[in-house]
Order: C-alpha cells, then sequence, then structure tokens
C-alpha cells in the first residue's frame, strides 16, 4: 500500500486563508525588475511629525472642496511616522471620520489579520489615505478628487519616505501610479513610483472593505501579501 502525500504548504495557505476570513484574488505574473534608490533618513533632518502638521494644515486650507466642506474631519495617517512601509487605502469612511484616523471598525480588524498573517503588527507601518476626506456616502471618488489630492499624497509619500508602498484600492493606485484600469488586471505585480529624485517599490492589491463585499476575492490578497513578505525579507527590512 502506498501512502498518500500530503501537501503541508497548500494546507498551511488554506488556513491562513480561513483565519483572515473574508477572501482574496490574483494572477501569478512576473515581478518587473527596478533598481531601487536606498532612502537615507538622513535627508530629513527636520521632525517628520511637523512636517505632517504643516502638511495638514495645507490640506484643510484646500478651497472649493465639496469633499471637504460635505465632510466632518480630515483623516492624514497613523502609525510609525519612521517605518519602512507605507500602506495607502482609498478614502476615510464612517468610522474612520469619526475618529479621524485611518482603517477603523471592521476593515480595521481585517487589515490588522492581513498583516498579520506576514508576521506585521500594524502599529509598526504607517497607513493613510489617497482621500482625506469622506465622500459623501461613501462613494468611490472621481478622477477629478484623486488627481487634486494626488499632490497632497506624493507630499505625504516623500515625508513618510518608506522602502516599500502598499497600494489598497483602485484609488490610492491611480493616486500614486496614474494608472486608472481594472484593479484586478494590475494587482499582485512590484512597479515603481519616483519621487523627488527616489524610486519606490509598489505593491497594488484589493482594499479591505473591497474584500469584506466580496470574500472570494481573499486567495488573491494572500497572493500579494506573500510576495510583500518575500520583498521584505529580500531588501532585509526590519519593521
Amino acid at each position: 500500500m502506498t501512502k498518500k502525500v500530503i501537501n503541508q504548504k497548500g494546507k498551511f495557505d488554506e488556513e491562513i486563508l480561513n483565519l483572515i476570513e473574508p477572501n482574496f484574488i490574483f494572477k501569478d505574473k512576473p515581478i518587473n525588475r527596478f533598481k531601487i534608490v536606498e532612502n537615507n533618513e538622513d535627508n530629513y533632518p527636520t521632525n517628520k511629525n511637523d512636517l505632517l502638521e504643516k502638511l495638514k494644515i495645507k490640506i484643510n486650507s484646500i478651497d472649493n472642496c465639496k469633499l471637504k466642506n460635505n465632510s466632518q474631519n480630515l483623516v492624514l495617517g497613523e502609525g510609525n511616522v519612521n517605518s519602512p512601509i507605507m500602506l495607502i487605502g482609498e478614502a476615510p469612511g464612517v468610522e474612520e471620520e469619526k475618529f479621524s484616523a485611518p482603517f477603523k471598525g471592521e476593515v480595521g480588524e481585517l487589515l490588522n489579520k492581513m498583516l498579520l498573517a506576514i508576521e506585521i503588527k500594524r502599529q509598526k507601518i504607517y497607513c493613510s489615505y489617497a482621500i482625506n476626506f469622506r465622500p459623501p456616502e461613501d462613494r468611490k471618488p472621481t478622477s477629478l478628487e484623486i488627481k487634486r489630492y494626488s499632490v497632497f499624497l506624493k507630499e505625504h509619500i516623500s515625508i513618510i519616505n518608506p522602502k516599500i508602498i502598499i497600494l489598497m484600492g483602485g484609488s490610492a493606485m491611480e493616486a500614486v501610479t496614474g494608472i486608472n484600469t481594472k484593479l484586478s488586471s494590475e494587482r499582485g505585480k512590484w512597479k515603481e513610483t519616483i519621487l523627488k529624485n527616489k524610486t519606490y517599490p509598489v505593491m497594488i492589491s484589493f482594499n479591505p472593505s473591497y474584500l469584506i463585499r466580496f470574500p472570494e476575492n481573499k486567495k488573491y490578497s494572500w497572493e500579494d501579501l506573500k510576495k510583500i513578505k518575500k520583498k521584505i525579507d529580500e531588501l532585509k527590512i526590519v519593521i
């Protein structure tokens, strides 16, 4: 009698997917190769918190903006400002607007589980949004709104100066890369963005709020998370 071989890796992946709960979806495609310019924290002698406060004032001073006028609170960012990982979502929702902080409530709980699946505690990274004010009725931001706020987002990225950027959702993808095609065709691929002569590796993936509505896509996000973990190990990033 022959013994049945058990696929331990497949079993492990399935257990992780079940732990995270809402489901994930993506294709395996070759990773783009690009040269990474090392980011040097010494280039930022000014306190990052001071720079973020100035950025917040700048965003709050924006004129003729329906998003700002119909929102109660500005949501800038939260987490470790010196982290090598910056995670950017789409826009605040009800809970985020209430607490003036990103990824709260059910969405935040799912994000925590996703990050823990690759051994990252959320408080060790820095989280923000492509749009700083909650869109009415939680609608998707328009391309004009994304473009207008991308100026602030790019300054935000330069202040944090991460080594890896994770973009969750189509609005974040469009704001940073300029790509406005279907997210499912772009996710799971390493790309790059250049800001102020610095090159940042970028990974595009689904937003946690999307995964709550469409849990069948969880398996794709899990593939993206594994690629992020691999890149962290390759670059010897300590979080």
